[in-house]
């Protein structure tokens, strides 16, 4: 495992690269204008960076390789022919991995157990590419295991695995920037921020664009959202929910009766959502 000063030197150079890269995208081309650089809940949303940095992402990647052992131990880590290339592999991976994340997002709004730390996420009022890193560690956690488990099975070697989540990663913190960019026909294959901010939309109930890098499939499978630019609507929870960091960590483990049932996050295709004032 690094050492935390290594992890510390990984961090600042993540983030300074972050800055570089987006901070100009949402000047230049801002999805909502009135944001400011400096905006409400920054300082929570670093501390989720930092926590991701520090010591989830170790963590994930540590049961990640676990994981692989075990799946090589029972032979588990090549269910197709050797002779499939590389690149096939890795596609294929890319694609049975969306699906999987797919189907758990959905559950994750459907079943309040997994909404519970889910909300965390979606606790977020303001988006740009720091809110894209508030997630409670074991909702990130069961998704980086959907997400590669598909490459696990299909043998994708750690290389190719390591450049695939890198990429990835980048373009999911960029479908949560502040940015509102046109990509013409490639939204269809690509998520990009105007369709997931839906997904974040102040609602009682999601029922849209849970394929957050896979638009392709939510038109699928019927979950595809896409309003017309000028529908103002707010962001973040339709329910009370604490602000710190650590309030947000501990908040699933607590016995609250809002968050038993699947009042918030259950299938209701006719709830309104709330315009901004």
């Amino acid at each position: 495992m690094d050492s935390l000063g290594t992890r510390l030197l990984a961090m600042v150079a993540s983030l300074l690269v972050l800055v570089v890269v987006f901070v100009p995208l949402e000047r230049a081309f801002p999805a909502r204008p009135a944001q400011r650089i400096l905006r409400p809940g920054l300082a929570v949303d670093a501390l989720f960076f930092t926590g991701q940095c520090l010591v989830w992402s170790v963590v994930s990647v540590a049961l990640l390789v676990r994981l692989q052992h075990a799946l090589a131990r029972q032979g588990l880590t090549r269910l197709v022919p050797h002779a499939l290339p590389v690149a096939a592999a890795c596609l294929l991976a890319v694609v049975l991995g969306d699906l999987l994340v797919y189907w758990f997002h959905r559950a994750c709004h459907a079943w309040a157990p997994l909404w519970r730390f889910h909300a965390v996420h979606h606790s977020a009022e303001h988006l740009d590419f720091l809110a894209a890193h508030r997630e409670h560690p074991l909702d990130g956690i069961l998704t980086q295991l959907c997400q590669n488990l598909p490459a696990l099975l299909l043998g994708v070697p750690i290389g190719y695995l390591a450049a695939l989540a890198t990429l990835r990663g980048m373009w999911a913190i960029f479908v949560h920037s502040n940015v509102r960019l046109p990509l013409g026909p490639l939204r269809w294959i690509l998520g990009d921020p105007e369709l997931h901010h839906w997904h974040h939309a102040r609602s009682s109930r999601t029922v849209h664009n849970f394929a957050n890098l896979a638009p392709w499939i939510d038109a699928l499978f019927g979950t595809h959202h896409r309003p017309g630019p000028s529908e103002p609507y707010e962001l973040g929870l339709d329910e009370p929910w604490p602000r710190g960091y650590l309030a947000q960590l501990a908040r699933p483990f607590a016995s609250r009766p809002e968050l038993e049932g699947p009042a918030q996050c259950g299938p209701n295709p006719t709830t309104p959502l709330r315009g901004s004032k």
